[in-house]
């Protein structure tokens, strides 16, 4: 059995696809399902149902997850123990991305962070099913630290520290009924042909809640995973309209964005397993992310 094995098993448990597991550890395909073929034959059991469409986990998969994890987490550790006992910061830290980070500047605090830790590699990580899927993979060990969008859980065993929050705005055309406006209601919006994130997104959910709590559902005719800068250029050309947070608003000066009432307020944590199982170089970029949040 091998720690590579470990690693592959416990990528394909936390995204339940082969395909994105290949993309998450960076190898071909073929390479991971044979390692985790054999790691199933070494153990004799089946960890994955593939009988189906979508695999899934095995009773005997979820056992030895958690065994899994463990062995690769302590490896890690112990890696990075030697390290710091040369007295330089080294080691990988796998980190859960966003598709919009509001108003924290990631790509600076990390160039940041490289420059004063050049020995430290870090990986980004972006979930296709939305962030909440990175507290499973904070708890199995395959991602140390996540960016997670409008939480709807906090699990035991991971950590969250708020790192900002900012009001959505409603952004339509200039020449919208609603142009003229400095505020709408949410229950005002329900005929909209809203632009907007699939059902697993955080700023999907948190969009669904508000209109919910104003008693009317929300109309998405364009259910798509799309960065903001294609979703503003769709609204630009009057496929639709979109509820978006106020700092990916204030790149699109030729729209409207109208504030929400009730405001709807857009939070995003920081997600790390418990100070203990973090290791070194995890611990210090979450200090530079959590100094670096806006106050």
């Amino acid at each position: 059995m091998e720690l590579r094995q470990l690693e592959y098993f416990i990528a394909v448990a936390s995204e339940m696809s082969f395909s994105r597991a290949a993309n998450q550890t960076h190898v071909v395909q073929s390479a991971l399902s044979t390692a985790v073929a054999k790691l199933e034959k070494e153990l004799g059991v089946d960890l994955f149902d593939r009988s189906k469409h979508q695999i899934r986990i095995t009773p005997a998969g979820e056992l030895f997850r958690e065994h899994a994890r463990r062995v690769v987490q302590s490896a890690r550790l112990a890696k990075d123990a030697v390290s710091a006992y040369h007295g330089e910061l080294t080691g990988t830290v796998d980190l859960g991305s966003l598709i919009s980070f509001g108003t924290l500047d990631v790509p600076e605090i990390l160039g940041d962070f490289h420059r004063e830790y050049p020995l430290v590699r870090i990986r980004l990580r972006q979930s296709q099913i939305g962030s909440m899927a990175y507290l499973s993979a904070i708890t199995d060990g395959s991602l140390d630290l996540a960016l997670v969008s409008a939480p709807d859980r906090f699990p035991a065993r991971v950590q969250m520290q708020l790192l900002c929050r900012e009001p959505m705005v409603f952004v339509c055309r200039r020449d919208h009924p609603f142009a003229d406006r400095n505020d709408v209601e949410v229950a005002e919006l329900c005929d909209e042909d809203l632009i907007g994130f699939p059902r697993e997104f955080g700023l999907r959910r948190l969009v669904d809640t508000a209109f919910a709590a104003a008693g009317v559902d929300a109309r998405v005719s364009h259910e798509v995973a799309l960065e903001y800068s294609i979703a503003g250029r769709l609204v630009r050309h009057g496929l639709g309209t979109i509820v978006m947070p106020a700092s990916e608003a204030a790149h699109y000066p030729d729209l409207r964005a109208i504030e929400i009432r009730p405001a709807i307020m857009w939070d995003i944590y920081l997600a790390s397993a418990e100070q203990s199982r973090l290791g070194p170089a995890s611990a210090k970029l979450a200090e530079f992310l959590l100094a670096s949040a806006p106050a």
